[in-house]
């Protein structure tokens, strides 16, 4: 789908949708839909596209406000920037001793009981911020960062 899309380079990580590709500007500007679309069409169910440049994943790493807490952080990346106020009316005690940040288009989230016992669900900040949204641990982070420096 991503070659057909045209982008060049493509590989994956791991099977949970982790694609790195190459792309002119123009190209990936219209991707995320061209790619849920297609998966819509050929397999029959929605699945959000969230895209990430390399720059962006190394602002990301580089801006963790949870340095020390690499094996239970977490980011959810989110497809459209949130509006402020609905960001700041996020319960942050939701899911105690869970905590997250929002920062731009990520949610950095700290998960010391890990992601399948938080309340903090794609779901949920999907519905409060009006977009979808995927998340990824910090390892796979870190390694789609190096395939894309690589």
């Amino acid at each position: 789908m991503f070659e057909e899309a045209g982008c060049e380079n493509v590989r994956t990580f791991i099977q949970s949708g982790n694609v790195i590709f190459n792309s002119a500007s123009s190209v990936s500007r219209r991707l995320a839909g061209v790619v849920a679309s297609r998966i819509e069409e050929r397999f029959g169910y929605k699945a959000p596209v969230v895209l990430r440049t390399a720059q962006q994943l190394r602002e990301v790493v580089s801006n963790n406000p949870f340095p020390h807490a690499e094996d239970i952080l977490h980011v959810m990346f989110l497809a459209d920037l949130p509006d402020a106020a609905k960001s700041a009316a996020l319960d942050p005690n939701r899911s105690s001793p869970d905590r997250f940040i929002v920062r731009g288009r990520d949610i950095y989230l700290h998960l010391p009981n890990g992601a399948a016992k938080t309340k903090l669900s794609n779901a949920w900040f999907d519905s409060k911020l009006s977009t979808v949204s995927t998340l990824r641990n910090w390892r796979t982070v870190t390694k789609l960062l190096a395939m894309m420096d690589a």
